[in-house]
């Protein structure tokens, strides 16, 4: 389901964009952040429910996320872009790129840079897209600052938890105001003031004075580990695989890999294969072609127990895989 607002003539939509949607489908929801090439794998059970509130002017990207159940995110951002993320709320810990992400942190993606974001549930984040030359262009002119300097080799940011505030208040007021009256941004004036607001927001969080500044941590030890037997996974899909087989592939212990798996997933490898292979079944049913059968999907996807499957996608999904394929085949 999608509920938009957008400006009434296309002149209009040249130069700015505005839209609110929900969605009931974690891939449905991914699909609507303008730009992005991402695809979000659901990992905990439950009706998804996804809002998304995006505002497009000059270039820059400014946006509001939530979603209900845990996702992994991946796939890539806007290209030519710097992207940033800061949560609103955040009921335990995420992982970007390797890395633990808290309230006060500040998610970092640069051009077609891969995306690989576990985001816990519920989330709620404020995103922004600028850019990469006009950032940098400001930065040189304003500052005399190399943004890229400021922000090479950072995907999870840490300034000062005074500084991430005032860069949460300030995207939340910017898109609040845009919410309450998108028809502002038709106004070259308006445009143009936010434009520069949202520059100086970004430099002013990462003009970090020396004492100020807080280490960024790497990335966990598990994800290297993770990263590797979920790329082993996605190219055995279609294989019965166990536990045992992704050790011998790895060489590592399962003590090894359900740790590993725990700390930057929050599920064990089972439980993740069998995520990943109902998202795939869940995406064929929703795009059929003539002579599409849930059993024959199911099979297609390792899952030869048609009433313990049917049983799992209810469980993860909130509804039977043959609503799922029902209301694809009714348009």
């Amino acid at each position: 389901m999608c509920i938009g607002e957008r400006p009434p003539t296309q002149s209009q939509r040249d130069d700015y964009s505005f839209a609110r949607m929900r969605s009931r489908d974690a891939d449905e929801h991914a699909a609507h952040l303008s730009g992005w090439n991402q695809t979000y794998e659901q990992l905990t059970p439950g009706p998804f429910e996804g809002f998304l509130c995006e505002a497009l002017f000059a270039g820059i990207q400014l946006f509001r996320e939530t979603t209900n159940q845990s996702v992994h995110e991946l796939g890539s951002g806007r290209p030519g872009a710097y992207m940033f993320g800061v949560p609103i709320g955040l009921q335990g810990e995420g992982y970007f790129d390797g890395r633990p992400v808290g309230l006060d942190s500040v998610l970092v993606l640069r051009d077609r840079r891969h995306l690989d974001f576990r985001a816990p549930a519920p989330l709620d984040l404020v995103g922004l897209s600028i850019p990469i030359d006009a950032l940098r262009g400001y930065a040189l002119e304003i500052d005399q600052r190399d943004v890229d300097d400021d922000l090479r080799g950072v995907s999870v940011a840490s300034p000062a938890p005074e500084r991430v505030r005032r860069l949460r208040a300030f995207l939340l007021l910017a898109l609040e105001s845009i919410c309450g009256h998108p028809q502002k941004l038709q106004h070259p004036v308006t445009r143009r003031a936010l434009e520069q607001a949202v520059y100086r927001s970004i430099v002013d969080t990462f003009a970090v004075a020396a004492d100020e500044s807080v280490p960024a941590p790497g990335p966990t030890r598990g994800h290297a580990l993770v990263s590797r037997a979920q790329e082993y996974m996605r190219e055995h899909v279609d294989e019965p695989l166990s536990v045992e087989d992704l050790c011998r592939e790895l060489r590592v212990s399962r003590r090894t890999l359900q740790y590993g798996f725990h700390e930057v997933l929050r599920l064990n490898p089972v439980a993740y294969l069998r995520a990943l292979r109902l998202n795939g079944v869940r995406r064929a049913l929703r795009a059929p072609v003539a002579g599409t059968t849930v059993q024959d999907v199911a099979a297609r996807w390792g899952f030869w127990h048609l009433s313990h499957f049917a049983c799992d996608y209810r469980r993860m999904f909130g509804e039977l895989p043959s609503e799922t394929l029902h209301r694809a085949d009714c348009g």
